[in-house]
């Protein structure tokens, strides 16, 4: 039963880490140029504060999953790294909400602030940000299950991985 946990925990981390590792490589190849009436118009991802926070979180969760693969579920450490789990997921779902409404802004603007939609002019742009977008939910997604395992296995009385 604790190689099941061991291989289980090892498959979730694995996928986590390629999730959030992807997203971060999708937003980071991110870039755009066009004209606007002669001028040029440049889009990137390092123009924008969330999609930094973006990048800078995901890829230290794709980092972060590969560092902790050798804990053993169960072990005393499992407990600190549920702890840091938790964060990492706080963060990611920060991350993605963030890139979230700046994204929704880009696509349809805000009549209120008089703000213009962008993604018209560079649509390319938009779908490699819609796809780092889609990989950071597919991400956070795994990231719950992680912590949801991780909580069973150390919360099961009857798991001889203690």
């Amino acid at each position: 039963m604790a190689k099941l946990h061991r291989l289980v925990t090892a498959v979730l981390r694995l996928a986590a880490a390629a999730a959030a590792g992807a997203a971060a490589i999708i937003m980071v190849t991110s870039h755009e140029t066009t004209y606007l009436f002669g001028l040029e118009l440049e889009a990137k991802y390092s123009h924008t504060p969330a999609f930094i926070f973006f990048v800078a979180a995901y890829g230290v969760a794709c980092a972060y999953s590969l560092l902790v693969l050798p804990v053993r579920p169960g072990s005393a450490g499992a407990r600190l790294v549920v702890m840091a789990d938790v964060i990492m997921g706080m963060v990611l779902t920060g991350a993605v909400a963030a890139t979230g409404a700046i994204a929704e802004v880009g696509r349809n603007g805000n009549s209120h602030a008089g703000w213009l939609p962008i993604c018209g002019q560079v649509q390319d742009y938009c779908s490699h940000v819609m796809g780092a977008l889609i990989a950071g939910f597919v991400a956070l997604v795994v990231y719950f299950l992680v912590i949801m395992y991780s909580l069973h296995v150390i919360a099961d009385p009857m798991c001889p991985c203690h």
